[in-house]
């Protein structure tokens, strides 16, 4: 889409007068005197004898010319506020939106209305996790036992599950054809790792080892029709989101994980005496292999891009383990909370109960989501992480298309609660329609955003997709006004 480049005379001149203003306080204060500044005013002799490459900048040393960044971030902002607020004055009281350009906000509408953020929940999980994990966490997975003469295993192989969400086998293609892994640990991989390791055959089972984190595979607050389809069972040790095979699912995921590693072992010539159960590993049971996932950004980047909720709720349990020892939603609901107040986010009417924004009990505001894409940046992990307009195999491979505004800029974090599909229910809840993240400009600044929009049928693309399009001409069209280029001294 073609910018449009207006003049926005009246905005120069507004942003001129405090300008000047400043520059003659500067001027008093260094001790000048009046009419050493208006002979400074004067126009240079131009030296005929320099080549004619040299450029001569007559613009006095107290013009506005000075500071044109500072003068094109005047002018654009206005701007940008004036063309923003028709667009922010259409959002009903049912929905929040807030707009910052590197942190200073231009405007914003019911940004403190608790409202249902759907998965923007996970910007919060994710940023939390950057902070409290580290960019070069990975997640290991092991496998104990006692290996004896001629590799053989006198009882059971351990294989004990370090929340690693992504371990997944090569068939895997998620629980969504739109949105397929694309950063996985290669389960494969580590069966070959057992069989390096000198392996032949185990006496008893391959016992799956879950108690990294506690037993809950579901919040309680998750409705039945979303549970294994849309997300979880929620385990320390997960193989391919609880699936076996091509065609058989698990109803005990850790049950589900040792059956698939049994098979590939089995696969490889290791022979395994009895069927694969869950238990624990002895405390002092000997380390055979491990093997680790990528490091936390690509884990981020695959649960924000495809908006994965098993994900979510690990990360969210690690949150946990890792601050308070304890793998539990609450522990790393507790850490999310005082993180972000320890950022100086306003939590008041923030309520959440998962790490997904799954639950239609999760409440969020405009004003905590922007300033917690505030803390952080689009360069980040998660800024990184984030669906881009338009690009195939993420939440956004159906909107900001090539040709449409913002195609390819704008990186976001999409959330959708479909309680209305068919614009009723029993219980009268509305649907929820969210996103929220960064668009580098052309001037080199960065927007952040956050709109969450709650209705009876908002969950449809007819009515949604018309506000996101309304909101990424605007945003196309920042810096609208003179660059700092235009404004610099001549």
């Amino acid at each position: 889409m073609a910018r449009r480049r207006n003049p926005y005379p009246a905005l120069i001149i507004a942003a001129l007068i405090p300008a000047v203003a400043l520059g003659g306080l500067w001027q008093f204060a260094d001790g000048q005197k009046p009419d050493a500044v208006s002979a400074s005013v004067t126009a240079p002799t131009v030296d005929s004898s320099l080549p004619p490459t040299v450029q001569v900048l007559v613009t006095p040393i107290l013009s506005v010319r000075r500071a044109p960044s500072v003068l094109a971030r005047q002018v654009n902002d206005a701007a940008f506020k004036a063309a923003l607020q028709p667009f922010a004055d259409s959002i009903n009281n049912t929905s929040c939106f807030a707009v910052s350009v590197d942190g200073e906000p231009v405007v914003s509408v019911n940004e403190t209305e608790a409202l249902r953020p759907a998965s923007n929940v996970k910007l919060i999980t994710a940023a939390v996790a950057l902070e409290v994990l580290g960019a070069e966490f990975k997640y290991t997975t092991t496998i104990k036992g006692v290996v004896g003469a001629g590799g053989v295993i006198t009882g059971n192989l351990y294989f004990v599950g370090g929340g690693d969400p992504v371990l997944n086998s090569a068939w895997w293609n998620g629980p969504n054809k739109n949105y397929p892994p694309f950063n996985s640990t290669s389960i494969e991989a580590l069966a070959d790792a057992i069989k390096a390791a000198g392996v032949t055959s185990i006496t008893g089972s391959v016992v799956g080892d879950a108690t990294r984190y506690d037993g809950e595979q579901y919040p309680p607050s998750w409705a039945n029709d979303v549970r294994f389809t849309d997300g979880g069972p929620v385990s320390a040790l997960l193989v391919n989101d609880s699936r076996e095979s091509a065609t058989v699912a698990s109803s005990d995921p850790v049950v589900g994980a040792a059956t698939v590693l049994t098979t590939l072992l089995t696969e490889r010539g290791i022979t395994v005496g009895t069927p694969p159960v869950a238990g624990g590993a002895p405390a002092d049971a000997p380390i055979i292999t491990t093997i680790d996932s990528l490091p936390l950004p690509a884990i981020l980047a695959e649960m924000l891009s495809t908006s994965d909720n098993s994900t979510a709720e690990m990360v969210l349990k690690e949150i946990g383990f890792a601050s308070s020892g304890a793998g539990t939603r609450a522990a790393g609901l507790a850490v999310l909370m005082s993180t972000m107040q320890a950022w100086g986010v306003p939590t008041e009417g923030i309520s959440l109960v998962d790490g997904s924004g799954l639950s239609d009990d999760d409440r969020m505001t405009c004003a905590a989501l922007l300033a917690v894409l505030q803390h952080g940046s689009v360069a980040d992990a998660v800024g990184q992480g984030l669906a881009v307009g338009g690009a195939p195999g993420t939440t956004l491979y159906d909107a900001f298309l090539t040709g449409e505004p913002l195609s390819g800029v704008i990186r976001a974090k999409t959330g959708t609660l479909n309680n209305l599909a068919d614009g009723t229910t029993p219980d009268g809840k509305p649907a929820a329609k969210a996103l929220s993240g960064f668009v580098p400009t052309e001037g080199g600044g960065v927007i952040e955003f956050s709109l969450l929009l709650n209705g009876q049928t908002i969950s449809d693309p007819s009515q949604y997709k018309p506000i996101w399009l309304a909101m990424a001409e605007i945003f196309a069209d920042y810096p609208s006004g003179p660059t700092a280029a235009d404004l610099g001294p001549r």
